[in-house]
């Protein structure tokens, strides 16, 4: 158990009041769509899975490619009107049966799961044979700024460090799990994107705004000291500031996708298998092994 799932919920809803700041999501959707728009094929059931707010759905929505786009988010009013579109489900426990739907798609929210092997094997379930599951998820470098100048802050003042942002996975881990969780021609890649602020409280602002602030079960319990909260600014100032003064912040954002198994799928050659040999479609010269090349 790593995240604190209601705290999780109570800052959603914290940051809907707010007024959320968006910036990341709506670059998100706006990728959810490119490469949606991409696959020929149609998806008559989608689930949107934890993403906050509705700006991933409403771009899924414009695709004629795609049907119905049912959105589970725990952070929803449970006790609202129902809608059959709107799911009150925690992201941990999927309310789908199996094999009902064509597509899953989830946008900044599945790093904030406690179990997410458990939670892209009950996609994969829920997926119909050859539907297709594509998300987004914060990278292992998100915020490693903010990271290192509070970890220097602590330090320095209260003479140790304790966690303030949250573990992500990094790009190879995921792939891994993809495998594991039995979905078929997994692909991950990351898009990294600096974001600048004035000083290092305009950012926790949006972070707060994002609904994304400080959700470990492991952070400390006590008020953060004014004089740390003043150091990590200066610390970061000091080190990740540009020429004009403004103030570098990283967000990773990783792409995962893969497909619930299905016999028409392409499948990969058994080794040994090729008929052609890697130096000729190279047009190199093939050296064997233990042979030096020649100068």
């Amino acid at each position: 158990m790593i995240f604190d799932r209601a705290l999780i919920r109570a800052r959603r809803r914290r940051a809907v009041q707010l007024g959320p700041v968006t910036f990341l999501l709506d670059r998100v959707a706006d990728e959810f769509a490119e490469r949606l728009a991409a696959v020929l094929r149609r998806f008559d059931v989608a689930a949107d899975l934890g993403t906050p707010t509705d700006v991933v759905r409403t771009a899924l929505t414009r695709l004629p490619t795609i049907g119905t786009v049912i959105r589970s988010d725990a952070a929803l009013d449970a006790t609202a009107t129902p809608e059959p579109t709107r799911v009150a489900a925690d992201e941990e426990t999927l309310p789908f049966r199996e094999a009902s739907l064509d597509l899953v798609v989830s946008g900044l929210a599945l790093q904030f799961v406690n179990d997410l092997p458990g939670v892209l094997v009950q996609i994969r379930r829920a997926l119909k044979p050859d539907g297709l599951f594509l998300a987004a998820l914060l990278g292992g470098e998100t915020l490693t700024e903010l990271r290192q100048s509070f970890a220097a802050a602590e330090s320095e003042i209260e003479g140790g460090a304790s966690p303030r942002v949250a573990p992500f996975a990094d790009l190879r881990e995921l792939g891994a799990l993809l495998q594991r969780a039995g979905f078929a021609l997994p692909v991950t890649d990351v898009d990294r994107i600096t974001v600048r602020y004035d000083n290092a409280f305009d950012l926790m602002r949006d972070l707060r705004r994002m609904g994304a602030t400080n959700a470990l079960l492991a952070r400390r319990r006590t008020p953060l000291r004014r004089a740390t909260l003043l150091r990590m600014a200066e610390i970061y100032a000091e080190r990740f500031a540009d020429s004009d003064g403004r103030l570098r912040a990283t967000f990773e954002i990783v792409w995962l996708s893969g497909w619930a198994p299905h016999p028409d799928q392409q499948q990969p050659l058994k080794p040994g298998s090729a008929t052609t040999r890697l130096a000729d479609a190279l047009g190199a010269q093939e050296i064997p092994a233990g042979e030096k090349p020649r100068s």
